[in-house]
C-alpha cells in the first residue's frame, strides 16, 4: 500500500481501519460499535476465563475435524474426477449444485439425520469446505502436462504410484488454493453450526453477548475468530507460494 508515494507494510491498512474504528466508537454513534480500545481491553479480560477457553476448544475441535474430513475426502475425489471422465460426469453436477446452493438450508436436515451434537456441527463444517477443495483438485489434475502421466506409465507406475507421485504433486498448487478457500468457508460453517444446531463454542458466546447487548464482548470474540481464520489463510497462501514451482514443471 502506498500513501503520498511512500510504500507502507501490508498490515498498515489494518492499522488505519483500527484508528477509524476507534474514532467512530469514541463518537458514540452507535452502541453496536464500541471503541476498539474497549474491545481489546475486554478481550484481555475474557481470554483467560474458563468459559472462553471452553468455547475456543469446542470451536477449534469442530473446525479442525471438519477441515480434516474435507481435505482427506475432497482431494482424492477431486483427483479422481480430474483423471476419469466417467467419474467427472457423474459427480460434477452434484459438486456444482452443493457449491452454489445455500448450505444453511440443509442444516435442519442434518439436525434430523445426525442430532443436535458435535457430529452435526462437524458435518456442517465439512460440507461448507469440501466442494471448493474438490473443484480445485480437479482443475489441478486437468492442468497437468500429459507427458508426466505418459512418463509414469512408460516406467510401469501402478495406479497408486501415479496417484501419489504424479497427480497429487503436480496439482499441489491448485490443491492448496482450494484448501485455503475451504478453510475460510469452514469458519463460516462451524459458526453457523454452533448457532443453528447446538448453541456451543463461539456460537454460544455470540448468542449470550448479543442477547445481553455486551457488544465489546461480542466484538472481542469476533476479532479472535477473524484472527484465527486470517492466520490460517495466510499460512496456506505462504505454502502456495512455496510450491508454485510445480506449476512451471507442467
Amino acid at each position: 500500500m502506498k500513501i503520498f508515494g511512500v510504500r507502507l507494510p501490508g498490515m498498515s491498512s489494518l492499522i488505519l481501519w483500527g484508528l477509524l474504528w476507534e474514532l467512530v466508537g469514541r463518537t458514540g454513534f452507535s452502541f453496536f460499535l464500541p471503541p476498539l480500545s474497549e474491545v481489546i481491553a475486554t478481550l484481555y479480560e475474557i481470554i483467560g476465563t474458563a468459559a472462553f477457553q471452553k468455547a475456543l476448544f469446542e470451536t477449534a475441535y469442530a473446525f479442525l475435524a471438519g477441515v480434516f474430513f474435507a481435505v482427506v475426502i475432497g482431494i482424492p475425489v477431486g483427483i479422481l474426477m480430474g483423471k476419469s471422465r466417467l467419474i467427472d460426469e457423474l459427480l460434477l453436477p452434484w459438486v456444482n449444485i452443493f457449491l452454489s446452493a445455500p448450505l444453511t438450508a440443509l442444516v435442519p436436515v442434518l439436525m434430523v439425520l445426525f442430532g443436535f451434537g458435535m457430529k452435526a456441527i462437524v458435518i456442517t463444517t465439512t460440507l461448507f469446505a469440501i466442494w471448493i477443495i474438490i473443484l480445485n483438485a480437479r482443475a489441478g489434475v486437468q492442468g497437468i502436462n500429459r507427458s508426466l502421466v505418459e512418463m509414469a506409465r512408460s516406467f510401469g507406475a501402478r495406479p497408486w504410484d501415479a496417484f501419489t507421485k504424479v497427480y497429487f504433486w503436480a496439482a499441489l498448487p491448485e490443491i492448496l488454493g482450494g484448501v485455503r478457500i475451504g478453510v475460510i468457508r469452514a469458519v463460516k460453517g462451524v459458526i453457523i453450526g454452533q448457532l443453528l444446531i447446538s448453541i456451543v463454542g463461539f456460537g454460544a458466546l455470540f448468542e449470550l453477548y448479543s442477547a445481553n447487548f455486551l457488544m465489546a464482548h461480542f466484538w472481542a470474540v469476533l476479532i479472535v475468530l477473524f484472527a484465527l481464520a486470517f492466520t490460517l489463510a495466510e499460512f496456506l497462501a505462504w505454502l502456495e507460494r512455496k510450491v508454485a514451482y510445480y506449476a512451471a514443471a507442467r
